[in-house]
């Protein structure tokens, strides 16, 4: 693969749009030039639960939504006039249906929508929960599933069974696609491990070198791995970094062993978390979320304070960013999807935690506000930035 770099410039937007997934539904929340002032739009699908929420950074226009309804079930839902209007998918994610005699698998909730590369306009991937790779080629009205996922023998006994995984069921994550070669995949599995395609999702292998798994496991069955999040370098797509159930860690190709980058962090913080964000410009900058991983793992801020942590140095060393934050009795958490940053310079952050706020960082997490208020619990949290 290629190693030369092509560092996307710094966007100047006329205006920003966050997008908002949560549990009763979504929300568009308009921001200006300088991230200054916000508007809510919503709710869409109000009283249904949102997974994630997707704008094509292909045509700027276009909107997809992961959405499980009390009618329809889980499903996928599209807009190309930027949300005034949703259609539904014509044929959402399913399982091919399973030989006579034989127990089947359902969709339970499509998890993580991702977009394909730049010179495929109408691709893009969809994961689920139970684990299940999906394509759409038609830009999002019509999906198939990838049977070298779905249906391998080795990939179905290392994800386990439905009773197996993290809480509201086992699920396929981090979906990446190489902005080089379109052919070139990633997916995380909760649980399950990293996965690795480089002829288009036709073959995959495992890429577990290196992550540690619970005491007592064998570190060399992918189905004990907990691969949390999972983001690729937009500078540096030789880079990735992943945020585990055992830790932080770094993987530089063409390396296969990921290394622990988390220890440096203040133990009495741990390096255990959900959400992964990395700098789009610089590969050496990253920031997470730690939880409380202790015990009865109460999925908490620790300590009830919590704080986002930056390295500047791929991992060498951690910096805590609270300023603006509750200081104290704040018990909240964030999930995998629920944390971003947008192209601008300073790059913004952005924040979404499970008691239904919205916090915001204008200068790449050194200050924090609160931007919105009393929301449902939020799942995911995707910036644009539109001229």
């Amino acid at each position: 693969m290629a190693t030369a770099k092509k560092i996307p410039a710094a966007r100047k937007p006329a205006r920003l749009v966050l997008l908002v997934a949560t549990r009763k539904g979504a929300w568009l929340l308009h921001g200006d030039a300088k991230r200054r002032t916000w508007r809510l739009d919503g709710p869409h699908f109000l009283g249904h639960v949102v997974s994630h929420l997707q704008l094509d950074p292909r045509d700027g226009r276009t909107l997809l939504a992961a959405a499980k309804t009390g009618h329809l079930g889980p499903t996928i839902f599209r807009s190309t006039d930027f949300g005034r209007t949703w259609r539904e998918a014509e044929r959402p994610p399913a399982f091919a249906k399973a030989p006579e005699g034989q127990t089947g698998r359902a969709v339970d909730q499509v998890f993580w929508l991702a977009p394909g590369p730049p010179g495929e306009r109408g691709t893009w991937y969809a994961g689920t929960s139970p684990q299940g790779l999906f394509r759409s080629e038609d830009g999002g009205v019509t999906w198939a599933p990838l049977p070298a996922v779905n249906d391998d023998p080795r990939l179905r006994e290392w994800m386990g069974t439905v009773r197996d995984g993290t809480p509201d069921g086992p699920k396929l994550h981090s979906i990446v696609v190489d902005p080089r070669d379109a052919a070139h995949l990633l997916f995380g599995m909760s649980g399950g491990g990293v996965h690795e395609s480089r002829d288009g999702g036709l073959t995959w292998t495992t890429l577990i070198e290196g992550l540690e798994v619970v005491e007592g496991f064998d570190v060399n069955v992918p189905t004990f791995h907990d691969p949390h999040c999972i983001r690729l370098c937009p500078s540096n797509p030789d880079r990735l970094y992943q945020q585990n159930h055992c830790g932080i860690y770094r993987l530089d190709r063409p390396g296969r062993t990921w290394v622990r980058i988390g220890r440096t962090m203040p133990k009495k913080v741990g390096d255990v978390g959900f959400p992964m964000v990395v700098h789009p410009r610089d590969d050496r900058v990253c920031w997470v979320f730690p939880m409380d991983a202790s015990d009865v793992w109460p999925r908490t801020a620790p300590g009830g304070r919590p704080a986002v942590y930056g390295t500047r140095n791929a991992g060498r060393t951690w910096q805590r960013l609270a300023e603006g934050f509750p200081a104290e009795q704040a018990w909240w958490t964030v999930k995998r999807q629920a944390m971003t940053a947008d192209a601008a310079d300073p790059v913004g952050l952005y924040v979404g935690n499970s008691g239904g706020e919205l916090w915001a960082s204008r200068d790449e997490g050194a200050r924090w506000q609160c931007i919105a208020r009393h929301l449902p619990e939020i799942y995911a949290v995707e910036a644009a930035l539109l001229d």
